[in-house]
C-alpha cells in the first residue's frame, strides 16, 4: 500500500461541473484531491480487505437479529420502546437493504480492524462509484497510470442491478429520493442514486425531508400531494424515530431505504456486541458500552456515542483522563468505548478506508485522509488503483 503524487488532470474541474460534482470543494478547501492516489496489490484488497468485509458484514448481521429479539439490548441501542416492533419486523420481513459502507484501519499489513459500519446513510457514493473510476481511466488513457492499473470498484454496476432486483422484488414502478436541504454533498449523493435508479428502470421523484408531508389518510406525501410509498432517505434513522412525524411511521405503509433494521446496525452500540459475540477476532477492535468496562488503566481508548456521525463526539481516554478529539451534538444517548488503534499515517495524513457493500457483497472502497487522527466530513478523498 503506496501513497503516489500524480499531476491532477488539466480539465477535471471543468468536468467536475459538467457532471454535477458541486461538492469538490467545500467552504474554501479541497475536499476531491487527484494531486495522489493509493496503490495497493490485488492481495491486500481481495485477502485484507474484500474477504473481511464479507464477514464482518454477515457478523454485524448476526448481532443484529440477536438485538431485535432482546428488549434490554434494543434499550442499550437507545431505540424508543414505541419503535421496537418497527424495527424488528423490518427485520424478519427481510426489507431490502441498498447499501452499506465499513469503515476499516488498515495500512497495508496487518488485518483490517473494524472501526463502526456506516449502513444507514453513509455518503462519499458519488465520487466512489463513479468520480474515481473517471479519474482512472482518464489516467490511463492519458499514459499517467501503468495500462495494466485496476480498482476495487463494481459500485455503479451493483447499485444498477440492486435497484433492478429491489423493483422486481416489490413490483415498485417509481421511487422518491429524499434528502435534507442545504447539503450540496447529501444532494450530490441522492442525485447519483437517482440516476442508478432510472438506469435500472425506475422512475424517480425527489423530495427534500423538510417538505414531506402527511395527508389526513395517515400517508406521507410530496409537494405534489402526491403519496410516498417507496422512498431512499438520506436521513438517519434515529433522526425520524425522533421526529414528530415518527409515529405515523408504523401506520403510513412506506418501503424505506434503507430499512428500519438499520437503525440496529448501524448504531455504534453493535461495536462491544460483536466483541462480546466474537471476543479476539482479527478485524474487530475490543470494545465495552462505556458505563461497562475493565480497567482502563495501561490502554488507549475512543469514546464515541451511539448516533455519532463524520467523526463528531470523538474523545481519547488515557488511564482516568479524557481528551476530545472532535465536538458536535451527540452523546445523550450514551456511549461506547472502543480499543484506540490509530490510523496510518502517509506522508503526515491520517487515512481511511472505507469498504463498500451493496445488497450484501464486497463492491469497492473509498480512501479518506486527514491531518488530524478523526475523519471527519470535510476529510480529503483520494483515489486508488490497483497495481
Amino acid at each position: 500500500m503506496f501513497r503516489r503524487r500524480i499531476a491532477p488532470r488539466p480539465d477535471w474541474q471543468q468536468q467536475a461541473r459538467e457532471y454535477g460534482f458541486h461538492f469538490h470543494t467545500m467552504y474554501g478547501q479541497p475536499y476531491w484531491d487527484e494531486t495522489a492516489y493509493y496503490q495497493f496489490s490485488l492481495q491486500q484488497i481481495e485477502k485484507d480487505i474484500e474477504d473481511p468485509t464479507a464477514e464482518l458484514h454477515q457478523m454485524c448481521l448476526a448481532a443484529t437479529e440477536r438485538v431485535v429479539n432482546s428488549e434490554a439490548l434494543l434499550t442499550r441501542f437507545a431505540i424508543p420502546s414505541v419503535y421496537w416492533d418497527l424495527v424488528r419486523n423490518s427485520f424478519y420481513q427481510r426489507e431490502p437493504s441498498l447499501y452499506s459502507r465499513l469503515d476499516l484501519v488498515y495500512d497495508g499489513t496487518g488485518p483490517a480492524k473494524l472501526l463502526e459500519n456506516n449502513a444507514d446513510t453513509p455518503t462519499s457514493l458519488y465520487e466512489s462509484g463513479f468520480w474515481q473510476w473517471l479519474w482512472l481511466e482518464q489516467n490511463v488513457d492519458n499514459g499517467a497510470l501503468p495500462r495494466q492499473s485496476d480498482q476495487f470498484n463494481s459500485l455503479q454496476e451493483k447499485l444498477v442491478f440492486r435497484f433492478a432486483d429491489i423493483a422486481r422484488q416489490k413490483n415498485i414502478l417509481q421511487m422518491h429520493f429524499a434528502c435534507c436541504k442545504d447539503t450540496d454533498e447529501d444532494r450530490g449523493t441522492v442525485q447519483y442514486l437517482q440516476d442508478c435508479a432510472s438506469e435500472a428502470g425506475l422512475s424517480t421523484d425527489f423530495v427534500y425531508v423538510e417538505d414531506i408531508g402527511l395527508a389526513d389518510t395517515g400517508v406521507f406525501t410530496d409537494l405534489d400531494d402526491a403519496p410516498i410509498t417507496d422512498c431512499f432517505k438520506l436521513y438517519p434513522w434515529e433522526f425520524m424515530l425522533a421526529d414528530p412525524y415518527g409515529e405515523s411511521l408504523s401506520s403510513a405503509d412506506v418501503s424505506w431505504i434503507e430499512p428500519a433494521w438499520k437503525a440496529v446496525i448501524s448504531n455504534k452500540a453493535i461495536l462491544p456486541l460483536l466483541w462480546e459475540m466474537f471476543p479476539g477476532h482479527p478485524n474487530l477492535l475490543e470494545a465495552y458500552f462505556a458505563d461497562k468496562h475493565p480497567n482502563l488503566a495501561g490502554q488507549q481508548w475512543v469514546k464515541k456515542p451511539l448516533f455519532s456521525r463524520e467523526g463528531a463526539n470523538i474523545s481519547l481516554l488515557d488511564g482516568q483522563n479524557e481528551r476530545a478529539l472532535s465536538d458536535g451534538p451527540y452523546g445523550e444517548e450514551g456511549f461506547i468505548i472502543q480499543a484506540f488503534h490509530p490510523l496510518p499515517r502517509f506522508e503526515r495524513n491520517y487515512t481511511l478506508i472505507g469498504s463498500w457493500l451493496v445488497d450484501n457483497l464486497p463492491a469497492g472502497i473509498s480512501v479518506r485522509e486527514d491531518s488530524s487522527l478523526v475523519t471527519q466530513d470535510l476529510s480529503r478523498y483520494l483515489p486508488h488503483i490497483i497495481l
